[in-house]
């Protein structure tokens, strides 16, 4: 259910943005949802589609660019990619890691006429 929230908070974002640069209306909302972000972009277009209506992104499409999960392994030094279901590093195996990528959500660019 926060993806209500956060579809309320890309619109707060988005309409002010693209009325501060003389838009007349919202295309697309390009969005990047970190794979661990726990956002289920499905639901974001659904209630985007009722909260949008009387804005100027009424009818906006959402495309979503989906960021891989990351790590940096303090025992081995490893950067990069982890598989969203195993959070170990995957060469060492080891636990203490720090999450550098994916939990982030944010938008990332309009398209407007």
């Amino acid at each position: 259910m926060h993806e209500l929230a956060i579809t309320e908070g890309i619109i707060r974002a988005a309409v002010p943005e693209a009325e501060k640069h003389g838009a007349k209306r919202i295309l697309e909302i390009r969005l990047r949802i970190g794979d661990l972000s726990g956002v289920i972009p499905e639901c974001i277009q659904e209630y985007f589609n009722i909260a949008s209506i009387g804005t100027i992104a009424e009818g906006a499409a959402i495309k979503v660019e989906r960021i891989p999960a990351a790590i940096l392994c303090r025992d081995c030094g490893y950067e990069g990619a982890i598989e969203r279901r195993r959070v170990r590093c995957p060469e060492c195996g080891s636990a203490d890691i720090k999450l550098t990528a994916g939990r982030e959500y944010y938008v990332d660019s309009l398209e407007v006429e």
